[in-house]
């Protein structure tokens, strides 16, 4: 299983990015899948969960800011922020919702003026 997160940078507060995670070596298709955050000094969060058919589930600190989606025929998961906050910055990683498979190399989210 590989799962590779992109998108990561510096943004300033208030501000938006967009993470993409593609995936292989899973049938991503019947997966739930899930973004995952860890801060520095924190451990690893839910950010934000989506199942096979594309119901969601948020994090309270992230609800209404973050938005998931998923691509089936891409094997790509995505997580659009807006709205971004200092204590967002974090490094993200994707994975499934259930059953963790091998944790890939996350993306740094940097929120800061």
């Amino acid at each position: 299983v590989q799962l590779q997160a992109c998108g990561g940078g510096l943004v300033q507060p208030g501000g938006s990015l967009r993470l993409s995670c593609a995936a292989s070596g899973i049938i991503f298709s019947i997966k739930a899948m899930a973004w995952y955050r860890q801060a520095p000094g924190k451990e690893r969060e839910l950010v934000a969960g989506i199942t096979s058919v594309g119901r969601t589930n948020y994090a309270d600190s992230v609800k209404g800011r973050f938005a998931i989606s998923r691509d089936n025929a891409k094997k790509a998961v995505y997580l659009q922020m807006n709205s971004l906050k200092p204590e967002d910055t974090a490094v993200y990683y994707c994975n499934t919702l259930f059953d963790l498979a091998s944790w890939g190399q996350g993306t740094l989210v940097t929120v800061s003026s």
